[in-house]
């Protein structure tokens, strides 16, 4: 047997049992020495995808489409535009993704139905989805439906459920659609759909959790997805998925110092794979940054995550008001707002709130978390509904009506408890020891913000702890001085100073006297000017 014969036969035994390093290496020698024909190419083209050669992966494709073409196997020809297009939208492209699905449509158009059909039909209602259009989503989910019965294919059904589940989370009906997301991964858990495709739905289910804040079933399947990439060894691809949504969840309850390094390094290698991922990755990996205090490279990930078509709000908007820049970081929210669906409204909303107060908006403060409150009645998410308590405890402290903030902070912490989101956890600490503090009771006060402090030293958030850890503070300042020196940063007047801390102005005449002593500085901007240099605001 000549030498070419016996790599060929070896990467077609490689192909089987799913051994994408040995087929790649035995088909690419094997095309440098003789023409490899179409199928030996195409697997060639799948070998090459997994392994995260995307180029050659596309390139490869690209060559067997246009064989099949020639060949006059339309019904091949159309099924591989169908992938190329999902390959390229997989990648960020959207433009050439496009262009492969409208030269699909024009294929498949002389061929009888056929499965390829149901592939081509969610493939582009996903595409008019991700631009708002619903319609063809609840046209096509009925469609993918019928035609599972029809041709026996267990992989329309679940991509049909995908499609109806999306629909249902659009219109408000959670319930009915994560019990649909969650149905169309049988097919997907019992290797009825073709891997390529069934990565697709993990990804859409996986972002769906992420998108409705519903972490405990974002964890859940992100567990599920690592389990089935065993199915698929050596892909570089699903692996880094994998890595990116479980450094997600890490970020929500891990050390920030483990999850940034990892998530540099999980982004990056995603950015020619799966751009989608890959920007969510660098978004996640700015707010790591933003709540260690590395302002610089907190604002060049948000930056990536951006030319990654990752819009990075509310991180970017938040660090803005890290930076002192308050009116700026309001601006931000405000024109991301008009921009977003329900969804995406409800995940800045609390920002919005928070940002909101700390300007002394609370007239708009107010108008955010009503609206905040109604999506997440609407949507029954559990992280909505745990950001609706935050901010309605948020705004009922500050104007002083603390037994009935505190309460609301109180259900907003068993519920941060419940999804394990820790950081958002040691916020309401903080809250609940204004309330406790406005009530009178300065020991249980003190027993919030002691544990506050823990949550954030556990997770590496460093300007929090600076913060609150009287024994880190430069420059000899309490407690209390370093929170009105971060409302003069915010460009607050003696007078709207004492609203927020709850003292008179004299009081807080006294502090700055104190402050600018102890900084040995003469005036407001000076002393606003050391504690941004401190990081102390």
């Amino acid at each position: 047997m000549a030498d070419t014969d016996v790599l060929r036969e070896t990467a077609r035994a490689a192909c089987l049992r799913r051994d994408w390093r040995e087929a790649y290496r035995c088909l690419d020698e094997a095309r440098g020495c003789c023409e490899l024909d179409t199928d030996e190419l195409d697997a060639l083209g799948e070998a090459a995808w997994w392994l995260g050669i995307v180029k050659d992966a596309l390139c490869t494709s690209e060559e067997v489409f246009r064989r099949l073409q020639q060949a006059g196997s339309t019904r091949r020809a159309g099924m591989k535009a169908v992938e190329l297009g999902l390959a390229w939208i997989t990648r960020g492209d959207i433009a050439i993704g496009s262009g492969w699905i409208n030269r699909a449509k024009r294929i498949l158009a002389e061929v009888p139905e056929g499965p390829e059909h149901g592939y081509l039909g969610y493939l582009d209602a996903m595409l008019a989805l991700e631009f708002g259009d619903l319609e063809p989503t609840t046209v096509q989910a009925p469609a993918l439906q019928q035609m599972s019965s029809r041709y026996d294919a267990p992989a329309l059904e679940s991509l049909g459920l995908v499609l109806s589940g999306l629909a249902d989370l659009k219109e408000c009906r959670t319930v009915a659609g994560f019990a649909k997301l969650d149905e169309a991964m049988l097919p997907v858990l019992a290797d009825q759909v073709p891997p390529l495709w069934a990565t697709d739905v993990y990804c859409t289910v996986i972002h769906a959790c992420h998108l409705l804040a519903d972490v405990r079933r974002m964890r859940s399947w992100t567990d599920a997805l690592e389990r089935w990439s065993a199915n698929v060894p050596q892909a570089v691809m699903v692996t880094g998925i994998c890595r990116i949504h479980r450094l997600q969840l890490r970020g929500f309850d891990g050390d920030f110092e483990v999850v940034e390094r990892l998530l540099i390094e999980a982004s990056e290698a995603l950015t020619d794979l799966n751009g989608w991922i890959a920007g969510a990755g660098f978004h996640q990996l700015g707010d790591v940054r933003r709540m260690r205090g590395d302002t610089d490279q907190a604002m060049a990930a948000y930056a990536r995550a951006r030319e990654l078509g990752i819009e990075p709000q509310p991180g970017e908007a938040l660090l803005q008001l890290a930076m002192g820049k308050g009116a700026a970081a309001w601006t931000m929210l405000r024109s991301a707002l008009d921009c977003e669906d329900r969804v995406g409204r409800a995940r800045l909303l609390p920002s919005a709130v928070l940002v909101a107060l700390s300007l002394d908006k609370v007239d708009e403060a107010e108008t955010c978390c009503q609206e905040l409150e109604s999506l997440a009645e609407a949507y029954w998410s559990p992280g909505f509904r745990a950001w609706a308590r935050h901010c309605r405890g948020a705004v009922l402290v500050t104007r002083r009506a603390f037994d009935e903030g505190l309460r609301a902070l109180q259900a907003a912490a068993r519920d941060y408890r419940e999804q394990q989101t820790r950081y958002s956890l040691a916020q309401v600490y903080e809250w609940m020891a204004l309330a406790h503090k406005g009530i009178g009771d300065n020991e249980l006060a003190d027993a919030d913000v002691a544990t506050a402090l823990a949550i954030y030293r556990q997770l590496g958030a460093e300007p929090d702890v600076r913060r609150l850890d009287r024994s880190e503070r430069p420059g000899g300042l309490t407690a209390r001085e370093v929170e009105i020196l971060a409302c003069i940063a915010q460009g607050a007047t003696n007078k709207q100073v004492a609203a927020q801390v709850f003292i008179t102005e004299k009081t807080v005449g006294r502090h700055l006297a104190n402050i600018y002593a102890k900084l040995g500085v003469s005036s407001r901007t000076a002393a606003v000017a050391w504690a941004r240099a401190n990081a102390l605001v």
